[in-house]
């Protein structure tokens, strides 16, 4: 029960909020700071179920406010941490940098915040100075793993001095998201470490390290704003490992509709057959390199040897089965020409799972082999030792760490395609990929799980001192069922929607044109659609359109008259922020924009005002039917005796469309119209209910 004490606390900060911004109450945020503090209020060592609530907050509502309200003083008086979570890293620094001081000032309140990021956003100081030096240790790395590391050439040699210099001023922070200009991916990823590259304490630079600096403030923070992956990858760790343990926190995951589908990336594993044959050579010679050196003795590195060779053979075999199976698989129409084959149900064939049983317990091998010598290295490190050998095992440690990582990737794989699937759990997915016509074909095989629910149950839901979902979109046609399935949710969860207070009547249309085609005729679809282009959308205001196939995209925009070329912004041409900022920038200038965009376009696009005031939609984005995880999901959901179709397809289209319609009011002031280009919408019965879970915008159905 929400004590007295903290009832009071989040009823004076929101008091002094008000006031200070000179702001009156809204009601649907009034109701999240209740709602929110009633559940978690429960919260705490005699809980033996964990609160849980979920949040559906329309835009406008104002949700980072109620959520930091209600959650922030509550976790003081049970002593518990807030590990704030978002979608992207881009959000994250938001939220750090800008709405949580606004509202921790204007509250009065008085509370610590700390910024996690993953290790990869950081600088590595010995990676910087292995790069910068060359050197046996680089050379090593480059003539075993030429693949996977990368060498400076002259320009990136100046940016790593530029970088040098900055983080020895104290200029800099090694933040990759700090630094001045944007950093090509290619020249970042030679700069940083994971996890199995790390030294951690036993490093040379950890005294100055730049991701071990930014860890610091976490230990004493009382809110820690994290990222979804970097919560899933603490849990897929253990949990306490990144983050204070699961069991210190209450969390808050905002655009928590995400939560899911990095939930199944992260426990999620692939490999690639051929590449993998060859990093086997290259395990050898690391192993011979190893033992030249004196870190591996030359019984343990004949077996290792011997072992890699094994697994090169038995690899050369599982090739030849899967090639089989590739060479079956009709590809029908696919644009990429790559094959893709789910095995129905997770179920692979036994030809397939006796090989994947004998390349599991030989990778195991492999792994305990390699796991051995990197404890060795990490001795071999230990303050005191003796200063060569400490030298010689930081130049291996990198590389032989990254060996052990994939080792143990590779295992996990196969021993994944080995075992059968729990009867009457949902199972795992498992496909493999196959391009041919490649100048080097490869297989790649992955699995995945199809839901969530597991995963979340037992690393986070059962762990957690409780939790908090939110997102503007949480439901599909108006019930949460969908994400309690996806998400493994306890039953106990409670479940608040609060409208947004926008006036969807009164500002913004929603047109389904007559067309006299639907999108399966994809030739006269896509006609219509550049044809209607020109006749429909301002040249002169900001728009933008979404598709669900980047094929259609690129055949609109073939088929449009050239002054229309002039005005689009095309996804394929841009990364995503430097494509906003030039519609902004042409939009400021006088000049009509309009955007060409695939799914990511639908979520995470802020275009306020005048710089969207028309959302165009080729058509219900229903799933790709082929996917491999949906595909094993609906097989699966209709072996319960449903309808995947009712129960997944739909649910997740209507999702889906009510976030990209959601592209065109961002706040109050906003206006504007949204065109569908599907009549299904208006013919279907399922149409009919999907169009009744959007906002309610003024319809104009089948209208010429």
């Amino acid at each position: 029960m929400l004590s007295d004490s903290s009832k009071q606390s989040i009823q004076a900060a929101y008091r002094q909020l008000l006031s200070a911004r000179s702001l009156t109450p809204r009601y649907g945020q009034r109701l999240m700071i209740a709602e929110i503090a009633k559940t978690l209020g429960t919260a705490g060592p005699h809980q033996s179920k964990p609160p849980v609530i979920v949040v559906e907050a329309g835009t406008g509502t104002g949700k980072t406010l109620a959520y930091t309200l209600s959650v922030l003083p509550i976790a003081r008086e049970l002593g518990l941490k807030v590990v704030i979570a978002t979608a992207t890293v881009a959000l994250q620094e938001q939220v750090t940098q800008k709405d949580l001081p606004e509202i921790l000032e204007a509250s009065d309140l008085d509370f610590t915040v700390a910024l996690a990021k993953g290790r990869g956003r950081y600088l590595c100081l010995s990676q910087l100075d292995r790069l910068l030096s060359g050197g046996d240790s680089l050379q090593a790395m480059m003539d075993l793993y030429g693949d996977d590391v990368s060498a400076a050439g002259d320009g990136d040699k100046a940016l790593y001095e530029k970088m040098l210099n900055a983080v020895s001023a104290g200029t800099w922070d090694g933040d990759r998201d700090s630094w001045p200009s944007l950093v090509a991916e290619e020249n970042w990823r030679p700069l940083t470490v994971d996890n199995a590259q790390c030294m951690g304490p036993k490093c040379s630079q950890f005294r100055h390290c730049c991701f071990y600096k930014a860890r610091e403030s976490i230990a004493s923070a009382d809110c820690i704003v994290s990222n979804h992956d970097l919560v899933l990858a603490d849990l897929a760790l253990g949990g306490g490992v990144i983050l204070p343990e699961p069991e210190d926190c209450l969390y808050v995951f905002d655009e928590a509709h995400h939560l899911p589908l990095k939930s199944n990336n992260h426990f999620s594993s692939m490999t690639r057959v051929r590449s993998t044959i060859a990093w086997l050579e290259k395990t050898e010679k690391l192993s011979k390199g190893l033992h030249k050196d004196g870190f591996l003795e030359a019984k343990p590195q004949a077996q290792l040897s011997k072992q890699c060779a094994t697994l090169r053979s038995e690899l050369e075999f599982a090739w030849s089965v899967l090639e089989q199976i590739a060479e079956q698989v009709d590809s029908g129409d696919s644009y990429e020409e790559r094959i893709q084959y789910a095995f129905e149900l997770g179920v692979v064939p036994d030809s397939v799972r006796e090989a994947a049983q004998n390349l599991s317990a030989h990778f195991s091998r492999v792994t305990v082999a390699l796991q051995t010598i990197v404890d060795d290295l990490k001795d071999a490190l230990e303050e005191g030792a003796d200063p060569d050998r400490k030298t010689q095992a930081e130049q291996w440690f990198g590389v032989t760490g990254s060996a052990l990582q994939r080792a143990e990737a590779s295992q996990s794989l196969w021993a994944n395609f080995a075992m059968a699937d729990m009867p009457g759990k949902a199972p795992n997915a498992r496909w493999l990929s196959y391009n041919p016509s490649d100048a080097f074909p490869d297989i790649t095989l992955s699995t995945s799980p199809v839901l969530a629910a597991d995963a979340l149950t037992e690393r986070l839901w059962e762990r957690c001192a409780g939790a908090v979902l939110t997102s503007a979109t949480l439901s599909a046609l108006g019930e949460f069922s969908m994400l309690k399935m996806r998400a493994g949710l306890p039953e106990h969860s409670q479940f608040l929607r609060i409208l947004s207070p926008f006036k969807f009547a009164e500002v913004a249309s929603l047109t389904v044109p007559k067309m006299n085609c639907l999108p399966s005729d994809v030739q006269a679809h896509t006609e219509f659609i550049a044809r209607s282009i020109p006749e429909i959308v301002d040249p002169l205001a900001g728009s933008l359109m979404l598709f669900s196939s980047r094929r259609q995209m690129l055949d609109v925009m073939d088929q449009l008259p050239r002054e229309w070329l002039e005005r689009i912004l095309c996804q394929d041409d841009y990364q995503k922020s430097q494509l906003i900022a030039y519609h902004r920038q042409r939009i400021d200038e006088g000049e009509g924009s309009l955007i060409f965009g695939l799914a990511s376009f639908a979520e995470g696009v802020d275009l306020p005002g005048i710089y969207c005031t028309h959302v165009l939609i080729a058509k219900i984005p229903f799933a790709v039917p082929n996917e491999p995880i949906e595909m094993t999901l609906a097989k699966w959901v209709e072996q319960q005796g449903m309808n995947p179709f009712m129960t997944l397809a739909v649910p997740d289209a209507a999702f889906k469309l009510v976030q990209a319609t959601g592209r065109l009011l961002r706040n109050e002031n906003d206006s504007g119209k949204i065109t569908i280009f599907d009549e299904r919408l208006s013919t279907q019965r399922y149409g009919r209910t999907i169009i009744d879970s959007l906002p309610p915008y003024s319809l104009e159905l089948l209208k010429a």
